[in-house]
């Protein structure tokens, strides 16, 4: 048998033992061999699919000109990261884990590119402190045609204003601590590097958790509908948009009245606090 046959049978062979091996055997040879190991190379293999289902939806709210081998890259470093910092004694999935990675790698990404002008910001906080003056006048959260009246525009002009800033609602969240402050470290940060543990974080973490599932009980039931399938049961807008036999676009603009409405009672709350 030639040198060359021999080499491609233990290629096969060893491509053979990756793909029968179970996570669990994979994450015990990593904790073993560590980091750059063939171990290493076989989790990334297997959990590529997180960055591609990531950067896919994240794609579709962006404009042409944002290179998405950048924003892929980015995702990589994400998911390298999660790897290497992954404590399964935390009580949470590692699927989970990445995913907040791989998107707090995208969003430094798409940060650094400045993709977003800043008017596109300027108008979404202006749409957000609306909402929050409307809700407090009126005792709930305002419809489509209180907004549309308080901005002093035409239900079509209010809607073309939340598809302008639709960009602006697939980041603030993971922005939610800037605001007014100082503090421009991406959200993604506030979860506990294992070998850095922060009591303080995981508390400030707790809350912000519990913030927004407060609102998100207050949101009429299309907005939650519409946030769970999103963020939770990772659906396309499109496909989101099949579910309740209405537009994309109409959609993307359920989407942005949630975000903006969150954001603006997280940022009372903190106001509130600080008062």
């Amino acid at each position: 048998m030639s040198t060359q046959t021999l080499i491609e049978a233990e290629t096969e062979i060893q491509v053979t033992e990756a793909v029968v091996q179970t996570p669990s055997e994979m994450w015990r040879r990593y904790n073993t061999t560590g980091c750059g190991s063939s171990a290493e190379n076989e989790l990334v293999q297997r959990y590529l699919p997180l960055v591609k289902n990531i950067v896919g939806r994240l794609a579709m709210s962006l404009p042409p000109h944002v290179d998405q081998e950048d924003l892929y890259s980015a995702g990589l470093v994400g998911l390298l990261n999660a790897l290497r910092r992954f404590d399964p004694k935390a009580g949470s999935t590692f699927e989970s884990y990445a995913r907040v990675r791989i998107r707090g790698s995208v969003f430094d990404e798409l940060r650094r590119l400045n993709w977003a002008p800043r008017s596109v910001y300027d108008k979404a906080r202006k749409v957000e402190e609306v909402l929050h003056r409307v809700e407090q006048e009126k005792g709930h959260i305002p419809t489509d045609l209180e907004m549309a009246k308080a901005l002093k525009l035409s239900m079509s002009e209010y809607q073309d204003l939340l598809e302008e800033i639709r960009p602006a609602t697939f980041v603030c969240l993971d922005a939610v601590r800037g605001g007014d402050s100082d503090n421009d470290s991406p959200q993604y940060e506030a979860i506990a590097d294992p070998g850095q543990p922060d009591p303080h974080e995981g508390a400030a973490r707790r809350e912000l958790a519990r913030l927004i599932g407060e609102r998100l009980e207050e949101l009429p039931e299309v907005q939650r509908k519409v946030l769970a399938l999103y963020y939770f049961e990772d659906l396309r807008l499109r496909e989101i948009a099949e579910v309740f036999g209405v537009t994309e676009s109409r959609i993307c603009q359920i989407h942005a009245q949630a975000i903006h409405s969150i954001k603006a009672y997280l940022q009372r709350q903190e106001h509130s606090t600080r008062g």
